[in-house]
């Protein structure tokens, strides 16, 4: 625990970085003194925007020095999910939990202390996450499905080297593309501690458990068909960017057969498997 530490202050901080331009983007687009969103009238470009925001968040963390020393997990479903893969061990995962909780709401609370008020009281609400107005089921259906396809891209991606330079892009656009379209049915979490965080100062409860539930649910499932469906059957690493540069604390497919594998901004070497089970 003392050796990884780093990677649980990184992973407190990711997300608290996160939430922090979240909350002030969707103070700066939706509380109603402000003047971009009186500016732009139309909710699906505000939540374009508000995706764009988020999903380039989220790409600049997962290509940061920080998400190649961690692995730029930032949530506790996809921890948990890489931890029944058999990728990151039992204190490691229960430790990257308890530090996205922390960092979460870290995030929240400092983005409550910039923006006051406008942040705080509705139609903002510490951009809690609540069911749409179509109600529960069809929030816990959306939930799920948008976690298990996020998932899937990212055991698709990270399991070929010349693909998983490219996860983490591929994991951004995806946000943007859920914070667009799919919000207003479930406010767009697939993160437990991103809800909490928002959750806890605002009082604002309603539907908790299916951001709890339906983030892991999905992202089980989509561990589970891809051990089905893959021929090797196998996961490489836990890492949304693995960066060889940097070093890698879990059970590493890539480090094992001496794989290198670059970021996105350097060349990948030729002659490699794009398949880590045969290399």
């Amino acid at each position: 625990m003392r050796q990884h530490l780093p990677l649980y202050l990184i992973e407190a901080a990711g997300l608290a970085v996160f939430m922090l331009a979240a909350g002030v983007a969707g103070t700066a687009l939706e509380a109603p003194g402000s003047a971009l969103h009186r500016l732009i009238v139309d909710p699906l470009l505000r939540r374009l925007l508000m995706g764009l925001v988020m999903g380039g968040t989220a790409i600049c963390l997962i290509y940061s020095p920080w998400g190649a020393r961690s692995g730029a997990h930032f949530n506790p479903a996809l921890t948990l999910t890489f931890a029944a893969l058999d990728k990151i061990g039992a204190t490691d995962a229960a430790m990257y939990v308890l530090a996205q909780f922390i960092g979460g709401l870290a995030g929240v609370l400092l983005t409550l202390a910039l923006l006051g008020p406008a942040f705080a009281q509705p139609p903002v609400s510490y951009i809690v996450t609540v069911p749409g107005a179509l109600g529960v089921p069809l929030a816990v259906l959306m939930e799920t499905a948008i976690s298990f396809t996020l998932m899937s891209a990212t055991l698709y991606c990270g399991n070929r080297v010349k693909l998983m330079r490219y996860t983490g892009l591929c994991c951004g656009l995806l946000i943007v593309a859920f914070v667009t379209l799919e919000s207003p049915f479930s406010g767009m979490s697939m993160n437990p501690a991103r809800s909490v965080a928002s959750a806890l100062p605002s009082g604002i409860w309603s539907g908790a458990w299916l951001y709890f539930a339906a983030p892991l649910a999905g992202m089980m499932l989509a561990a589970g068909v891809y051990r089905s469906a893959s021929a090797s059957g196998g996961v490489a690493c836990a890492k949304l960017n693995h960066d060889s540069e940097a070093p890698c604390p879990f059970n590493c497919r890539f480090a094992a057969h001496g794989i290198h594998v670059p970021s996105l901004l350097r060349k990948l070497p030729p002659h490699r498997s794009p398949d880590p089970a045969t290399p």
